[in-house]
């Protein structure tokens, strides 16, 4: 479903007034010699980062992040060199001046927030505090990925892999990782992304024409609280629907107490046990429709 207009323009205004509450639209950030921009890129340099990684993580180019690093460079702030454990690997480091530069960064900002808050009651900055909170989990899940891969590419084994690893801790008689989907079996793989880095998956499978079954829908621990399983199977269902299944399958442990949540709360109806697999102690089922068929 698409965003109305009012609910654009609301955020939209939002935006405009946190920017210039927090001044973020002057080359004086912070009351320092800089912009945001280079003032961020102190922060997430840290004690020291990869190019590449920097690139992912702030979604910036090649040419610009070069241009902005060139700049700190010429203040004394940071430098650049090969990694040392891997000499085709560029990364940028503080200098102890970039360091005290960072922590007065720190302060200024922190100092900003206080006194922002400092109008406000306690209990109106615990409201503040739960909206952003709740805001920032949002962002996070809008700004979240999900693609069909292949499922034997290095990104969809990897993802099954760290399924099958969790799964071995918190199944009683651990988790044999030969039950993960086949390469080739899949009907379709995907793969949840945030900034550049896999954080779930899922997989459906055809059982009978009409028929499938989804399996693995995992969320990393860090991406976990966002909504994001839900959106993975939501996914999955469209996906199989799109391409003639009319019902869709799933067996779960009794373990995961949080997937029986989910799968319940999304429309599925327990069913008797099917197949084989000793760790499908429950089993589910849902009837689906392509968006054309509703």
């Amino acid at each position: 479903m698409d965003a109305t207009a009012d609910q654009v323009e609301l955020v939209r205004d939002f935006n405009r007034y946190y920017t210039r509450r927090l001044g973020i639209l002057t080359d004086r950030y912070l009351g320092q010699d800089r912009p945001l921009s280079e003032a961020r890129l102190l922060f997430e340099i840290g004690a020291r980062a990869d190019l590449r990684d920097l690139r992912s993580r702030l979604g910036l180019d090649s040419g610009y992040l070069s241009r902005l690093l060139r700049s700190l460079e010429e203040q004394k702030l940071v430098r650049t060199r090969a990694h040392p454990d891997d000499g085709r690997v560029r990364v940028a480091e503080l200098t102890a001046a970039g360091v005290r530069e960072c922590a007065e960064l720190d302060a200024r900002s922190r100092a900003g927030i206080s006194e922002l808050l400092e109008p406000l009651t306690a209990e109106q900055r615990d409201e503040l505090v739960a909206a952003q909170r709740r805001i920032h989990r949002l962002l996070r899940l809008a700004a979240v990925t999900i693609e069909p891969v292949a499922d034997d590419s290095a990104e969809a084994r990897e993802c099954l892999r760290a399924y099958a690893a969790e799964l071995t801790v918190r199944f009683p008689g651990g988790y044999d990782d030969s039950a993960l989907v086949k390469p080739g079996e899949a009907g379709t793989m995907l793969v949840a992304r945030e900034e550049g880095r896999a954080v779930g998956c899922g997989a459906w499978c055809r059982l009978a024409a009409e028929t499938a079954e989804i399996r693995h829908v995992w969320v990393a621990g860090q991406a976990r609280g966002l909504g994001l399983g839900r959106r993975l199977l939501a996914r999955l269902e469209t996906d199989a629907a799109a391409r003639g299944i009319t019902t869709v399958r799933l067996g779960t442990h009794t373990a995961l107490t949080e997937a029986i949540a989910l799968y319940r709360g999304s429309g599925y109806r327990p069913i008797p046990r099917y197949g084989d697999s000793p760790y499908n102690q429950l089993a589910f089922e849902k009837t689906v429709s392509s968006p054309a068929a509703d």
